[in-house]
């Protein structure tokens, strides 16, 4: 698979991720066995890049990838994680703590549910209102110099945001929401990465499922499902959004390819600095997902999906309001 480069002096990556959340939790219930086998399945057809979280599952995502990786050669494989995230047993939400020691202590766990001795990319989950980012970075910066973590990236954060951490430490990649339905970075979060020089990880390519081309009105959800709350599945917007969806779905069909690949597509052919995260759960969303790699889209092509689907069209916000609140990326 071709390989891409997170940012300037960041890691070398397959062009396509594998995000492995839905695999632990968000998405209701998981089967085990196929998820080690699809993280399997994405290493063995080129894939290097898996994207995890501390929170997921409550340390169950990086446990089912020690898993997955136990018979093969950690040094061959990029993981990157997010931490800070606080829940509580039931599962709920209960803010963020991106603090130095708390950070360190978070990294602590990770090394041990992932059974290595360092992480890739690690990165605070969301901004932690309650401390400097400069505090956050300076104790990830510490980490990169004694070993614990290669590179520094962070998640959802807005362009003042982005320039004090960079100022710090050295960014690695910006893990964003990107999407033929979320194009908010655009305006300036987009253009300062470039010119910091900071890569994009996208996560929501298919905007959960939503850009698959198999959700319908009728699919139910479960109420561990994040998308029985999200807006844009919500009665009327789904509906509206299903028809841009279905507009994509000519436009794929014209060019051989389903509307997840090519909704994957048209993130990856946005620049050489964005890798989209894909997050199949299974081996067959992953065939799938993985035939957008060789896609190509052109000008033309490009133009035409934006066109289907204009960013005024979408209906609903990509978070519940609380959720919205956690973004320092939209403020």
């Amino acid at each position: 698979m071709e390989t891409r480069r997170l940012g300037t002096n960041g890691p070398e990556v397959s062009k396509l991720s594998l995000g492995c959340l839905g695999m632990s939790d968000n998405y209701g219930p998981a089967d085990e066995a196929e998820s080690v086998a699809t993280i399997r399945a994405a290493l063995d057809a080129g894939v290097t890049l898996l994207d995890t979280g501390d929170v997921y599952g409550m340390g169950h995502n990086e446990l089912l990838i020690h898993e997955a990786l136990r018979t093969r050669d950690r040094d061959d494989v990029r993981i990157s994680v997010k931490f800070g995230g606080l829940r509580r047993p039931d599962g709920h939400w209960s803010g963020f703590d991106c603090r130095p020691e708390a950070a360190w202590n978070f990294l602590s766990y990770t090394l041990k549910r992932l059974r290595t001795d360092y992480v890739d990319v690690y990165r605070p989950a969301r901004v932690d209102p309650n401390v400097p980012i400069e505090e956050t970075v300076g104790a990830l910066s510490e980490m990169v110099q004694a070993g614990y973590v290669r590179h520094i990236g962070l998640s959802e954060v807005g362009v003042e945001t982005l320039r004090r951490a960079h100022a710090v430490h050295p960014i690695a990649d910006l893990q964003i929401e990107y999407s033929l339905i979320s194009r908010g970075i655009e305006e300036a979060i987009l253009p300062t990465c470039r010119e910091l020089g900071v890569g994009i990880t996208a996560y929501g390519v298919l905007s959960r499922g939503l850009l698959s081309g198999h959700w319908t009105p009728e699919r139910r959800t479960t109420e561990r499902d994040f998308r029985a709350r999200a807006p844009r599945f919500q009665k009327e917007n789904l509906l509206r959004n299903l028809e841009l969806v279905e507009k994509l779905r000519v436009l794929a069909e014209e060019r051989g390819a389903t509307v997840a690949q090519i909704a994957i597509a048209w993130v990856a052919a946005r620049g050489q600095d964005i890798v989209p995260v894909v997050g199949a759960r299974t081996r067959a969303q992953l065939a799938e997902s993985l035939g957008a790699a060789d896609l190509k889209l052109g000008p033309e092509d490009l133009a035409a999906l934006e066109h289907a689907v204009p960013v005024e069209a979408v209906a609903g916000t990509r978070y519940a309001e609380w959720q919205m609140a956690y973004l320092d990326s939209e403020r």
